[in-house]
């Protein structure tokens, strides 16, 4: 299936294509264009439009777009859950939401200085979300055990 959102991802842009292939469709192909075109090259390509104004995926209620796909495709993970709170602080400029969120932020910011090309900074960035993720698992397990 093919994905769509704007051009030059950051901390939203990043993750959702992390959460996508993780956990919604591990074939997934990611077309990033500028937020113009994105409407346009859904329709053409038959791609699943997010994070950008409008999409069914997107921000909504102080949410961001990983929250949307987490509800779209039920997706029950308490882990999940925990990442979603750090990148919806670093995403929605609350960086004071969660103690992890700024650091969160200033890597993306990093990532994007280091990586300008979309796809390449996704695939250098996959592996910090993995990262995560696993901290989240162990930070829930904590808080339940």
């Amino acid at each position: 299936m093919k994905w769509v959102t704007r051009s030059h991802v950051h901390v939203d842009r990043v993750a959702c294509p992390w959460l996508i292939t993780r956990f919604v469709d591990s074939a997934a192909e990611f077309l990033f264009v500028s937020k113009n075109q994105v409407d346009e090259v859904a329709r053409r390509e038959g791609a699943i439009p997010f994070d950008v104004p409008g999409a069914e995926l997107g921000h909504r209620n102080g949410n961001c777009s990983f929250d949307a796909i987490i509800e779209k495709y039920e997706l029950k993970d308490r882990a999940l859950a925990r990442i979603a709170q750090i990148i919806r602080a670093a995403d929605t400029g609350k960086l004071f939401d969660d103690p992890l969120a700024a650091g969160l932020e200033a890597l993306a910011t990093g990532y994007s200085i280091r990586y300008p090309q979309d796809c390449e900074n996704l695939e250098r960035q996959f592996g910090l979300y993995d990262s995560l993720y696993a901290w989240c698992r162990l930070d829930v397990g904590r808080a339940s055990g």
